[in-house]
């Protein structure tokens, strides 16, 4: 039987479709990281496929960041999620109970690939009457710890956290971490997204190579300033510090949106007399005012050390370009 032309060539039309259906790709994975230097390495893997969207620009802190309405409809449409964990970007455990249930959420903290830090405390880094001081100011502002552990649990239910297990969160800041931290995502990514599966797996192939180049000449920048002892502004570089082998003795606050109290800075003013410490290290996000009032009255050189890039552009090469500036940081320092 002859065809019709209109109807061979609707036919024709419906050939050219069919075959083509099977050479489509589907749309990459919209993906959400909260924080610079992990959003560099989703961004990393993802490199020539799609650009995540990242949450915490700027100067704003992972811990009590406001979401803008933009990105709320990021969140929403989400299809994977990178944050670090409960202890880190606590802004987002609200929004997370909202996410879509078939949105992926990649807890950093749950992954038993990477090496964690147990929280340092005591000596240099907290005081027992330095937590009661904080517990008297949350109960004085009317902060209730009871409403905020509930809340914490309600969460943890969801999204499998264990809010209390007493580990340092800053663990992007060992590249071992950051190498680890690239394999999953290319998993996860390669899970969600098979039809460019190749492609994350190359791009993270090209960046774990990339990391251990890194490490290595990270290493020999340190290697003269090592056991020379500096005081930070807040504990967060306990991973960077185990990885390099490098000698913080204490911190000005225990935690950046706390101010530390008078007892405090004299306490750690000793014990930059004691250890003569060489540097001591603000941030770039908070008034240098505070290390300053430590160093009166020793010989301490100032600087600044910035654990979140915060003023390094986002994308793909943000986590290295941070790293390098950290210890170029501690190098002039330390060395000057």
């Amino acid at each position: 039987m002859r065809l019709s032309t209109p109807v061979l060539a609707i036919a024709l039309a419906l050939a050219v479709v069919t075959s083509l259906s099977g050479t489509v790709r589907a749309a990459a994975p919209r993906t959400v990281v909260t924080i610079k230097p992990v959003h560099a390495l989703v961004a990393g893997v993802m490199a020539g496929i799609a650009t995540p969207t990242l949450l915490v620009r700027g100067a704003a802190s992972p811990h009590d960041h406001a979401l803008k309405p933009s990105e709320a409809r990021a969140l929403a449409a989400a299809d994977l999620v990178v944050w670090v964990g409960p202890e880190m970007e606590g802004f987002f455990m609200k929004p997370a109970r909202s996410l879509r249930s078939e949105t992926t959420v990649l807890t950093l903290m749950e992954l038993t690939r990477l090496t964690r830090l147990p929280a340092r405390r005591g000596g240099a880094w907290m005081h027992d009457h330095e937590e009661k001081h904080e517990h008297k100011h949350n109960e004085k502002h009317g902060h209730d710890e009871k409403d905020e552990h509930e809340h914490g649990e309600k969460h943890g239910e969801k999204h499998g956290h264990d809010h209390g297990d007493g580990f340092d969160a800053h663990v992007w800041l060992d590249p071992a971490n950051a190498r680890a931290i690239v394999e999953v995502l290319a998993e996860t990514l390669s899970s969600l997204d098979s039809a460019n599966a190749a492609t994350y797996r190359a791009n993270a192939e090209r960046m774990i190579r990339d990391l251990h180049a890194l490490e290595r000449e990270i290493a020999g920048l340190l290697a003269p300033s090592r056991g020379t002892p500096y005081v930070v502004f807040h504990d967060a570089y306990q991973y960077f510090e185990a990885r390099f082998g490098m000698n913080a003795v204490g911190s000005i606050s225990i935690s950046p949106e706390r101010r530390p109290s008078a007892k405090r800075l004299v306490e750690i003013r000793r014990r930059i007399v004691e250890t003569g410490a060489a540097c001591i290290f603000s941030e770039p996000q908070f008034p240098p005012r505070l290390a300053e009032t430590a160093r009166e009255g020793t010989t301490a050189r100032l600087s600044t050390l910035d654990p979140l890039g915060v003023e390094i552009a986002a994308g793909p090469d943000a986590y290295v370009e941070m790293m390098r500036e950290l210890a170029l940081a501690l190098v002039v320092c330390l060395e000057g």
